[in-house]
């Protein structure tokens, strides 16, 4: 049975700091590395993610699909003996909820007319 391939991955946040490193399976989900960043978010930071669903992470450019794992993620040109994956991580709050939101902002704002006829 071969050995499991294990990959060192670092999260790279909006304002330079890290998370991490920590290592993963190869077989491991992209959406489980979003429920550990959420998890492992720092404190006192503006943008905090309020599940995995608003987490994007992204490797050699590219916007990674949750079902994929990381050894399908790894990019062949990044293959270096003992180095450490460096993805980076954006928050996008859900639109469905900013949407609403936004309807609850606008209804407060009644358009009256104040238009006097001579």
């Amino acid at each position: 049975m071969p050995e499991e391939e294990l990959v060192d991955i670092k999260f790279r946040l909006y304002d330079g700091s890290d998370i991490g490193p920590f290592r993963y399976s190869s077989a491991a989900t992209v959406d489980m590395l979003k429920q550990r960043i959420v998890s492992d978010w720092p404190k006192g930071k503006t943008v905090l993610p309020k599940s995995a669903n608003e987490v994007k992470l992204i490797s050699s450019g590219k916007i990674l699909e949750n079902n994929k794992t990381v050894g399908q993620c790894k990019a062949p040109f990044g293959d270096i003996a003992g180095g450490v994956i460096i993805m980076h991580v954006v928050v996008q709050p859900s639109l469905a909820k900013s949407k609403a939101e936004k309807k609850i902002d606008d209804s407060s704002k009644k358009v009256v007319c104040s238009c006097s006829i001579l």
